[in-house]
Formats: C-alpha cells, sequence, structure tokens
C-alpha cells in the first residue's frame, strides 16, 4: 500500500457442485465509495463435476482512499461467477484498505500513524433489549462508545454480531475480535471445554473466515484468562491455536488476555504477537526489561485505575493501549462495579454490573466523563459525592475488587441538607478550574497531569446554581458546566435519537423519557412510575431505567424513572406511517412524541 496505489488480493473458492464439468469464468470488480468501478479482473478455469477450485488473484487500485478511525472508507468487491455465458452466482463484499503495524518501538501504527488504543471491552447483550441483536442496537453501542471519545473495541469473550462489525467498519472502530473463555479446563461444569476439543478448530475457522474481510478488526484474541496458563501445556495449546489463525489470516497479530501476569507465563506470551495483560499496569516497566521486544496492552483494566492506567499507555510506547472492563455496562456479574467479590445470594435484587463507562440505556456515567479528560482536551464536568451511599456497600469486598467508581452523582438537589457540607469533584483537562456557587466564586484550581485531573471542592450545600469555568494558559473561558437545583416534576419530556426510521420491522428509536420541573430542569431524585401507549405501525420492544437493582419488566409498557429519567425502545413495523408514544404518569402533565416509519 502506498498514497499512488494498493495491492488487493481476492481469494475466491468455486464450488462445482453439479454432476457434470463445467468452464467457470470469475469477474471481480472494485467499486469505489462514489460508486465507481476502479479496478476488475477476469479468470476462465475448467472445474471438474462435485469438485472445487480455489482463485487467487490480485489488482491494483490507484490512489486508494485508506480506511481509517477518522475516514472510514469502505470499497465493494463484487465478484460474479459465470457458467457458459450466464451469471451462476455474485457476491458482494465490503472492505477496507488500510495498513497495521505493531512493535515495542513504536506501538501501533495504523497508516503509518502512531497510534494509542483508547479501549473498552464489550459484552453482547443490548441492555433492555437482551441478547437480541437488532442493526441499529449494534449501531448505536458503536455511535455512542466513538463519541465518548474510545477508538477501540474488545468482543468479549465471543465473537459478535455481524451488524456489530458492519457499524465498526462504517464508522471507523478498531476491533479486537474474541474466541473463547476457556480450553480444555473449563470455569464452569456445563462451558466450552466440554466441547473444546473438538469444536475449537472448526469454531475458529468460522470465526476468522466470517470475520477476515472487516477492516476494523486490527487483531485476533485466543482466548481470556484461560485456566492453567503457567502450565506448558496450556502454552502448547496457545501455540497451536496462535499457528492456526496465522495459517488462516496472517495479516492481523494474534493477542489473547492474560491474568495474574507472571514470569511463569512468559511460554504462554510466546505464543503470542500482542501481549493482553489484564490489571498489570504495574508490569508494564519490570516486563520490558525483562522482555523488552514484548509489545503490551491492557486487556481489561479497573475504571477506579483509570488515570494510572492511561498513563502508562501514554508512559511507555511498547504498551500500545487499554481496555477498561467495561465500555458498555451489561446484564450479568451482578454488582461487579458496586459490591465486588465475594458474592452472595444475599446481593439480590441486583442484576447489572455495574461497570460500565455508558450504563444499559447509552447515557455516560461518571467515570466516563473523567475518561474524557484523559483523552481530550478542554473537558470538563461537575459531580458531588453523595450524604450517605447509594447502596449499601459490601463489608467483605475484596480490596482488589474495584470495578466500581467513585459514589458521585450529577446532582444539586439536596432538599433537608442546607448547610451540609458536599464534596464537589470537578473532572477538567483545562488549565485551571473555578467553581462558582449562585455566582460566588469558591476559587481556581490547577486541573493537570500533577491533580489526576481532577479538582475538590468542599461546598456548603445552598439550592440554586452550581458553576465550574475551565481556562487555558491564557485564562480564556474554554469550557463551562452547571448543575441546577430542580423542583418538584411537573413535566415528561420525550427526546428520540431518531425521528425517521426505516418500516423494515426492525429499525429502532431510542426515546429518552426526562421528568423535569416547571423550569424544563431534571430531577435527578425523581422516580415516579411512567406508563407508555403507542400508536401507529410500531411496538415498544424494550424499557430500561439503568437502575441495577431494579427487577421491573423490560417489556412491559412502563417504567419507574431513575435518577429522573427512563427509557423506551421503540420498533418499527412492516408499514410506514405515523407512530405515536403517549407516556403519561400520576400528578405530571403527559406528552406525546411522533416518530414517521418509511420505506
Amino acid at each position: 500500500m502506498s498514497a499512488s496505489s494498493a495491492k488487493v488480493n481476492i481469494q475466491s473458492t468455486i464450488k462445482n457442485e453439479t454432476s457434470l464439468p463445467a468452464t467457470v469464468t470469475l469477474i471481480n470488480k472494485i467499486i469505489n465509495v462514489k460508486g465507481i468501478e476502479v479496478a476488475s479482473t477476469s479468470s476462465k478455469q475448467y472445474i471438474a463435476a462435485n469438485s472445487e477450485y480455489d482463485f487467487n488473484e490480485n489488482v491494483r487500485v490507484k490512489s486508494p482512499a485508506l480506511w481509517s478511525t477518522e475516514n472510514a472508507n469502505l470499497y465493494k468487491a463484487i465478484t460474479e461467477v459465470y457458467v457458459d455465458g450466464r451469471l451462476s452466482d455474485n457476491v458482494e463484499t465490503k472492505f477496507g484498505i488500510r495498513k497495521i503495524s505493531f512493535d515495542a518501538v513504536n506501538g501501533f501504527i495504523l497508516n503509518n500513524k502512531p497510534m494509542k488504543l483508547k479501549g473498552g471491552c464489550f459484552h453482547i447483550d443490548n441492555g433492555p433489549l437482551g441478547a437480541r441483536s437488532f442493526d441499529r442496537a449494534e449501531i448505536r453501542r458503536v455511535v455512542l462508545m466513538k463519541a465518548s471519545g474510545f477508538n477501540a473495541i474488545r468482543c468479549t469473550h465471543n465473537p459478535p454480531a455481524p451488524a456489530f462489525l458492519e457499524a465498526c467498519d462504517s464508522l471507523g472502530m478498531l476491533v479486537i475480535d474474541e474466541a473463547f473463555d476457556c480450553w480444555n479446563e473449563g470455569k464452569k461444569a456445563d462451558d466450552y471445554h466440554v466441547y473444546f476439543k473438538d469444536w475449537w478448530q472448526k469454531d475458529l475457522q468460522s470465526m476468522l473466515l466470517r470475520d477476515r474481510n472487516h477492516p476494523s478488526i486490527i487483531m485476533w484474541s485466543i482466548g481470556n484468562e484461560i485456566p492453567g496458563m503457567d502450565k506448558p501445556s496450556v502454552a502448547d495449546t496457545a501455540k497451536i491455536l496462535a499457528d492456526y489463525v496465522r495459517s488462516i489470516d496472517h495479516t492481523r497479530p494474534v493477542t489473547a488476555a492474560v491474568v495474574g501476569v507472571s514470569n511463569q507465563k512468559d511460554a504462554f506470551f510466546s505464543a503470542l504477537d500482542v501481549c493482553g495483560y489484564n490489571y498489570a499496569d504495574n508490569k508494564y516497566i519490570s516486563d520490558h526489561w525483562r522482555k523488552p521486544g514484548r509489545i503490551m496492552f491492557a486487556t481489561e483494566s479497573y475504571p477506579l485505575d483509570a488515570f494510572q492506567s492511561w498513563m502508562g499507555v501514554l508512559d511507555h510506547p511498547w504498551v500500545i493501549g487499554d481496555f477498561v472492563w467495561t465500555g458498555f455496562d451489561y446484564i450479568g456479574e451482578s454488582s461487579l462495579g458496586w459490591r465486588g467479590y465475594p458474592q452472595e445470594k444475599t446481593f439480590y435484587p441486583w442484576n447489572l454490573a455495574y461497570c460500565g463507562d455508558i450504563d444499559i440505556c447509552g447515557w455516560k456515567r461518571p467515570q466516563s466523563f473523567y475518561r474524557d479528560v484523559l483523552w481530550k482536551k478542554n473537558q470538563l464536568s461537575i459531580f458531588v459525592k453523595q450524604p450517605h451511599p447509594y447502596f449499601p456497600v459490601n463489608p467483605k469486598k475484596e480490596p482488589w475488587s474495584i470495578w466500581n467508581w467513585d459514589d458521585v452523582v450529577d446532582n444539586w438537589t439536596w432538599k433537608g441538607y442546607e448547610d451540609s457540607i458536599f464534596e464537589v469533584n470537578i473532572y477538567s483537562s483545562c488549565e485551571e478550574v473555578e467553581l462558582f456557587l449562585n455566582n460566588k466564586s469558591l476559587g481556581r484550581k490547577p486541573t493537570n497531569r500533577s491533580t489526576k485531573f481532577m479538582a475538590v471542592y468542599n461546598v456548603p450545600y445552598t439550592s440554586g446554581e452550581l458553576k465550574a469555568v475551565g481556562y487555558d494558559n491564557n485564562g480564556k473561558i474554554v469550557r463551562t458546566s452547571v448543575l441546577n437545583t430542580a423542583g418538584k416534576p411537573t413535566q415528561i419530556n420525550l427526546s428520540a435519537d431518531r425521528k425517521m426510521i426505516k418500516a423494515d420491522n426492525e429499525d429502532l428509536s431510542y426515546v429518552t423519557v426526562d421528568l423535569v420541573d416547571k423550569k424544563g430542569i431534571r430531577n435527578p431524585n425523581a422516580e415516579n412510575l411512567v406508563h407508555f401507549q403507542i400508536q401507529g405501525p410500531g411496538t415498544i420492544v424494550g424499557v430500561g431505567n439503568a437502575n441495577p437493582v431494579s427487577v421491573e419488566s423490560y417489556q412491559l409498557p412502563e417504567r419507574k424513572a431513575w435518577q429522573g429519567r427512563c427509557l423506551v425502545i421503540i420498533k418499527s413495523g412492516k408499514h410506514p406511517g405515523k407512530i405515536i408514544l403517549k407516556a403519561t404518569s400520576v400528578g405530571l402533565n403527559p406528552e406525546q412524541l411522533t416518530i414517521d416509519a418509511h420505506h
């Protein structure tokens, strides 16, 4: 690949499933983003009855439009099979042209440009939709992650839905595609280890052949926290799997997520091209001195360690990125991000992990705003430490179980706490920040690496406006953030992420339901039950509120608000028309919203 041209390799297996031999003509056409044909090939081959032939062809694309996280340029290959001059079969394949490299000196390079991986781990579920995969749901998750500064996602611990990878291709999101959470030794009685011996090769091949044309995928992962990684037999298995991956696709490195990083796992690491470190940023320097050629990255890191984890990435070229556990919250591993381990049955009704940067409804949690200041300039947000724990804590919690974040909220509505002292945390990547309470300055403070991009104030509660102002080096205001005291909720506000959807029986619109006071300020303490009705060619396929201890139905047309809001997911039907959503709650003014479904 160069600025003037790129070589595109096209491999096609053509099967003659008839009882007669055939002379096959294979034509490949490369179409650019504007729909213009920019290259083509044509080959002819005699294929015997009930047999197959592998075509391997190269074409040159002049002045290629490169795929990157900033410009997700996609080409299309149209492959046509002709038998005796008649079209027998055709396939369209989207792909991208890009160059990747990894080494311990320069790190990860995309199209000759060094890049650090700002990553998050993903489970498969789509929040209130459960494990169902709608194309729009997959796209939305990628959109939200990218908007929060992420440029990479690790699929944990199984291959994702095809629509998810297509979204990453079209939006410019890098991906680690992962197979297996265990090999021959299991973590649960009936998990994949029961099938590994007979199925690993078929399943790995299936993943590789299905996904290899996605430009978003930059690494293949062969496993996560595999039991016995310090055993020679497990290291041998790692080499077998890694070599098998390379035999099918040698264009991407092989990685795996290793927990409990130690010298005893060097043999396991030696099977990998890029080494995944789970919760081991304290090993970056010592392991580099021992193994200077080793390329490292955090396949998992704690939210609470966000600062030191990211500084480890910035400071060491051999550390190429950091993937927080997790980018998006999920159903399961209940209370991981609050009560942690050890877990007990008494933790019920916890049912969400509560550790994601983005909650199951798609709203940013405080840790996501903190990550903003680590990754972007001139970011600013205000959070208030609660006067008492939001949920009961676990007195037996293990010290290493820190998937939680500080117990803070974006709330300045504390009736009954007048004059009580509140700890106010300012997350800021501005040079300085100044906090105002009802236009009275509470002083300026620096926010930089030495302060971990945070300023802390102790503020006596008085209702009104809490405002943070961020300044640059020249004292110019570059950002402001405000919390206002909310009054009693009087109104329901409905806002849809998309008011126009396709009438294809699967498109979605996500509607945020805010409970606001007469000034339009969301009341973060409101927990009113909201009822929904829908008219027209659409249905409600999910409701949610991100409350990790709520056991309300995700399917019923009602949901309590939590922190002043809840979510409704509307799915289109097969017919076009206007979909009307009505929301009502006792004591509040009702509201309705119209969504247009069209062909």
